[in-house]
């Protein structure tokens, strides 16, 4: 996440660029239709600073890494995932997370169950105790 602060005047300005999805206080969402734009343009020799500036971005408002560091990653993200990449939200809740590197056994998946059934039991355990402590807590008072 950007250290740079937006304040509510940049913002604006930020979002009548064609070229924005959203804006908020830290981090601009650009259009993917612009991300791709740009890394075709940084592929054909453009520099990052040039495609943003001619995007109609102020590199003193964004900041000047801005431009490198995103063109970067979205040619990155274009070579692992294609122009298609750009159009599906791969954050948060729809996402996988890391895929692991190595197989499981199946003695790993089993142990793996075990333990698992073992902390769900001492789970239930603890709830059954704090239940029995509200219901004592009741009687007293």
């Amino acid at each position: 996440m950007s250290k740079i602060l937006f304040n509510e005047h940049q913002r604006s300005l930020l979002e009548r660029n064609p070229n924005v999805q959203s804006v908020s206080d830290r981090a601009i969402q650009y259009k993917p239709e612009f991300k791709i734009k740009a890394v075709q343009n940084y592929q054909d020799g453009k520099g990052p600073s040039q495609i943003f500036r001619e995007a109609g971005f102020d590199l003193e408002m964004i900041g000047s890494k801005k431009a490198k560091s995103s063109l970067s990653r979205w040619k990155k993200s274009l070579d692992e995932h294609g122009e298609a990449g750009f159009f599906k939200e791969r954050r948060g809740k729809g996402s996988t997370g890391r895929p692991s590197t190595k197989e499981t056994s199946p003695e790993e998946k089993l142990k793996k169950a075990e333990a698992r059934i073992q902390y769900l039991e001492a789970e239930v355990e603890l709830l059954k105790k704090l239940e029995e402590l509200e219901r004592q807590a009741k009687r007293t008072h």
